[in-house]
């Protein structure tokens, strides 16, 4: 893998920071580079937010993306799916959550849009909407082509939870991937 380049896009309070952060934490620990930069506006809680996550086999010279050079993006809210959506590359990966997010058919053309059903998931078959970050990490990952070795992703996240969460944790990890399976089969 030379370089890839990973965006979350929600609103202040979703999870995206935290997926972000363990993400690149998970990467350093299997022993590559990873890198976390985020922005969000002042409202924090219900404002746009993107997190850009840059992973590498080798020491990361430049940590920002520039327009069109993401590879895959996951959204979960319109506001943060519309301002940053330009960053993905033509033909890269958006994964939405369908509920939440209506790409235009101009989009549609030009990426290759996913639609999984994050909080839905998170709130009916794990029984907690918390864990949509968890979902999201799980789903990015498997969905980008394994960047970074599924146990040792999980390990990663579950050192960032209390222990009391970690069976609920578990559960949204494992249905990410099941979900990521079912939405490259379509």
């Amino acid at each position: 893998m030379a370089r890839t380049l990973m965006r979350f896009t929600g609103v202040g309070g979703q999870g995206v920071l935290l997926a972000g952060s363990i993400f690149a934490a998970a990467k350093i620990k299997a022993g590559g580079y990873g890198l976390k930069t985020a922005t969000y506006t002042s409202q924090v809680r219900g404002g746009p937010t993107v997190v850009d996550i840059t992973l590498e086999d080798e020491p990361i010279l430049f940590p920002y993306a520039n327009d069109g050079e993401i590879d895959f993006m996951l959204s979960v809210a319109q506001i943060s799916y519309d301002q940053f959506k330009q960053g993905v590359k033509d033909g890269g990966i958006i994964v939405i959550e369908p509920n939440l997010v209506k790409p235009t058919k101009e989009d549609r053309e030009k990426f290759k849009i996913y639609e999984i059903p994050i909080i839905t998931i998170a709130k009916e078959e794990v029984g907690n909407v918390i864990t949509q970050s968890v979902l999201a990490l799980s789903i990015a990952n498997y969905m980008a082509g394994t960047i970074v070795d599924n146990e040792i992703l999980r390990e990663t996240m579950l050192s960032k939870v209390p222990t009391k969460v970690h069976d609920i944790n578990n559960k949204a990890f494992d249905l990410g991937i099941k979900y990521a399976k079912e939405a490259l089969k379509k």
